[in-house]
């Protein structure tokens, strides 16, 4: 772990809000040069903090207007059965996100689909023949709001 100074901080938030921004754009928005903002972003880079990259698509404008989150409680808690159901779930691609969980559920899903109607097929057709599973919760999303971080 390294020691974060302000301009790391406002690097980072900076980033946060527009991954894409070049070093030298990055320069010019917290007043350093390229090779400045250059080296603390390899710095970040180097030191794991900056862990990479992501895409972040519209899933309603690419005709996915259902987010559902699942907790998944399985029957069978052994190391096989674990695997077993990661392994699984992994080939389903209408799941986003899987969390092992400590808690109430096992696993935390992120499941989206084109409609009510097809999560209800996912979920009866690939969720709930996953090895292991024992107890599905669902949480169908109604609105997100992405909230920056502690920096």
């Amino acid at each position: 772990m390294i020691d974060l100074d302000n301009t790391d901080r406002a690097v980072l938030r900076a980033l946060a809000q527009d991954a894409t921004l070049s070093a030298a754009a990055l320069g010019r928005r917290l007043g350093l040069s390229q090779p400045a903002s250059w080296r603390r972003l390899k710095r970040l880079q180097a030191a794991g903090i900056i862990a990479g990259q992501r895409l972040v698509l519209d899933h309603a404008a690419l005709g996915f207007g259902v987010t559902v989150f699942l907790g998944i409680t399985l029957g069978t808690k052994g190391r096989v059965s674990l695997a077993d159901f990661e392994r699984a779930v992994a080939a389903i691609p209408e799941v986003q996100t899987v969390q092992h969980v400590l808690g109430l559920y096992d696993y935390r899903l992120r499941v989206t689909a084109r409609d009510l109607a097809d999560f209800e097929r996912v979920l009866r057709r690939r969720i709930m023949t996953l090895p292991g599973v024992a107890q599905v919760d669902a949480n169908v999303l109604l609105t997100e709001e992405r909230r920056p971080g502690p920096l």
